[in-house]
């Protein structure tokens, strides 16, 4: 019995959120790495261009990447998609043994609701519609209901360009994301059927908000805009019933509140404490200099009375 062409893809967007997950990760010692021989990246530095981690992480990440591409060729985007919030799970349990970072219990709720909403979805994903030419992709891409969405889709996206993004884009975090996602739904279908057109063809012959906010609002625009973008031209509800397209509405709710709860939980890091009995103060506030980087001016111990 050969494997259906929905494993096929289901294994290879889990294998592509492991690659990404792990990525993170030899990204994040090869930087740790690089600022500890010189100039950190953050502000300008280099050094992590000759780290061999941070390379190895490009190319696990480019490597997942490769694989997402090629999972949406076999799986409808109702199924991929939300499966890429397995990447969070993978780069917070390797956090937690490689860099030592501790998993608080929300973090390991956010796991645990992440897996539950994943496997929701697989259970009662849709199976791929078989296109047998090139032709049938071009129907489905110059349908009216998907080509409305497109002209929608650039409408909005050159409205926030032109008119919101010099007024509220450094204010207003929907402004950049909404851009991001309209275009990466449309981005995604065309990847899709760019794919599947291939494989017909080879077969014949964050600098201005809080990453705590960014990634899982992005996640939830991008996600849903993809699905909905996929939907309309492939069709992927096409002879589904109610109950299993609310069954994957309720999984994909479960891996999004999952995704939520992980990034609102890792990307509190403790501040370290200052040691006592120190003098800090600001220069020009943006340093902070101790008592050992500049001479101070010496008070006697005679000029105050002991306690």
């Amino acid at each position: 019995m050969g494997v259906s062409e929905n494993t096929k893809g289901l294994i290879l967007a889990m294998a592509s959120s492991a690659f990404i997950g792990a990525s993170f990760i030899l990204k994040k010692k090869g930087l740790k790495r690089a600022a500890a021989a010189g100039t950190r990246a953050g502000v300008g530095g280099y050094a992590y261009l000759l780290e061999p981690l941070w390379w190895a992480g490009m190319i696990t990440m480019i490597v997942g990447e490769v694989a997402n591409f090629v999972a949406y060729v076999y799986a409808p985007a109702v199924l991929v998609t939300p499966l890429g919030a397995l990447s969070i799970i993978v780069s917070a349990v390797l956090a937690h043994f490689l860099l030592k970072e501790p998993i608080t219990k929300m973090g390991i709720v956010g796991c645990v609701t992440c897996i539950v909403g994943s496997v929701v979805i697989v259970i009662h994903a849709p199976q791929e519609h078989s296109l047998n030419s090139v032709e049938e992709i071009w129907v489905l891409a110059t349908q009216t209901a998907f080509l409305i969405y497109v002209a929608v889709t650039i409408s909005l996206v050159l409205v926030l360009v032109l008119h919101f993004e010099p007024r509220y884009g450094q204010t207003n975090i929907l402004v950049y994301l909404g851009i991001c996602s309209l275009m990466g739904s449309l981005t995604v279908v065309s990847i899709k059927a760019i794919g599947i057109a291939i494989k017909l063809t080879l077969e014949g012959a964050l600098d201005t908000f809080n990453a705590a906010i960014v990634a899982p609002v992005y996640y939830v625009m991008f996600t849903t805009l993809t699905i909905i973008a996929s939907v309309i031209m492939f069709k992927d509800w096409s002879g589904q019933n109610v109950s299993s397209i609310a069954s994957e509405i309720c999984g994909f709710i479960t891996v999004l509140s999952g995704t939520i709860i992980l990034h609102a939980t890792r990307d509190q890091e403790p501040t370290a404490p200052q040691p006592q009995g120190t003098v800090t103060w600001y220069i020009r506030g943006d340093s902070v200099k101790s008592s050992e980087d500049e001479r101070l001016l010496t008070l006697q111990n005679s000029d105050y009375p002991e306690p």
